[in-house]
C-alpha cells in the first residue's frame, strides 16, 4: 500500500496538527517527504516528535521507513517496460481471456481511486465555456489527450490539442488566459518537459492544471490544483491504459449529456460542415 493511501486510511484519527501534517505531504506528494523531518516540520508548522508519532498511526516504524517507501514508490514510476515485465504475473492460460481480465480488475478500481468530487470538479472546470482548454499527454498517453480533445472540441468550443514538438509550446502558452484550463496526461516513464510546461501555464498564465496520472503520481502534480490519479498496473511488459480512456469518456460524455441541447446543436452543425468539406467527384 502506497504512503498516499495509508494517510487516507488513517486520516479520521488525526489530530488538528496532524491533518495539517497530512495535507503538508498530499500537497507535494511525494516530494514533501523527501527532505529532512525539520524541513518537513516547520513547512508543516508541528514538532518533529509530531511527525514521529504520526509516522506511527499510519503503521510506520518512524520517518527513514516513511521516506524509504517513498523513495521506493518514485523507483516504481519510472521502471522500463523490461523492468515491469520481470516483475509481473505472466499471462496463464487463454491468453486474449487473461489480459482482458487484467485489464477488467483495473477499470473495476478507477472508481475507488478517483472521488466523485474529483470528477465533478474536473468535468465542472472543463465544461466551463468562459475558459479555454489545452490539452497533451506523453509519449504513448498523447492517445488519451488526443482523445479528450476530439470529443470535447464537438462539445464546446475553445479546446486546444498542443502537439509533442516543444517549440511550438510558446505559442499555446502565450494564448492561455487566466482562469484557462490545462489537462495533461503523463504515465510513469514521465515526461519532465511536460512538468516544466505545466509550471509555466500555471505560474506565468494563471491556468489551472488538472493532471491525469497514474498511483505513482507524475511530477506534473506538484503543479496541479486538481490529480485525478488511474490504476494501469496489467502485470504484463506495458502497462494498460483502458482505466484511464474509460474515465477520460465518462469525462466528456458527462459534460455533453449536461450541456445536451448546446451540444446537439454544436454536433449537428459540425457534420454538417464536414459533409460540405467531403472531397466530391468531379
Amino acid at each position: 500500500m502506497q504512503i498516499r493511501q495509508k494517510i487516507e486510511q488513517a486520516s479520521d484519527a488525526f489530530t488538528a496538527g496532524e491533518r495539517k501534517l497530512a495535507a503538508a505531504i498530499l500537497s507535494d506528494y511525494p516530494y514533501a517527504g523527501l527532505s529532512s523531518i525539520q524541513d518537513l516540520a516547520e513547512r508543516s508548522e508541528v514538532s518533529a516528535p509530531s511527525i514521529s508519532r504520526f509516522m506511527g498511526k499510519i503503521g510506520l516504524a518512524g520517518y527513514q521507513e516513511f521516506q524509504r517507501s517513498l523513495i521506493a514508490e518514485l523507483k516504481d514510476g519510472d521502471r522500463s517496460p523490461v523492468e515491469v515485465h520481470e516483475r509481473g504475473r505472466h499471462i496463464e492460460g487463454d491468453f486474449l481471456s487473461d489480459f482482458l481480465s487484467k485489464a477488467s480488475a483495473q477499470m473495476a478500481i478507477a472508481g475507488d481511486a478517483i472521488t466523485e468530487e474529483q470528477f465533478n470538479r474536473a468535468c465542472g472546470l472543463l465544461a466551463n465555456p468562459k475558459h479555454n482548454v489545452y490539452v497533451i499527454g506523453g509519449r504513448i498517453s498523447d492517445t488519451i489527450a488526443a482523445h479528450m480533445s476530439f470529443h470535447l472540441r464537438q462539445v464546446r468550443p475553445g479546446v486546444y490539442h498542443l502537439p509533442s514538438d516543444p517549440e511550438t509550446w510558446p505559442e499555446y502558452l502565450l494564448q492561455m488566459k487566466a482562469g484557462d484550463v490545462f489537462f495533461v496526461v503523463d504515465f510513469r516513464r514521465y515526461q519532465t518537459s511536460l512538468a516544466s510546461l505545466a509550471k509555466l501555464a500555471r505560474d506565468e498564465r494563471n491556468a489551472r492544471v488538472i493532471v491525469m496520472t497514474d498511483k505513482w503520481i507524475s511530477p506534473v502534480a506538484r503543479h496541479a490544483t486538481d490529480v485525478l490519479p488511474v490504476p494501469i498496473e496489467s502485470g504484463t511488459l506495458w502497462d494498460t491504459y483502458s482505466s484511464a480512456l474509460a474515465v477520460t469518456e465518462a469525462i466528456v460524455t458527462r459534460i455533453a449529456e449536461d450541456n445536451w441541447e448546446t451540444t446537439r446543436t454544436r454536433i449537428e452543425s459540425w457534420d454538417t460542415m464536414r459533409i460540405t468539406t467531403k472531397d466530391t467527384d468531379a
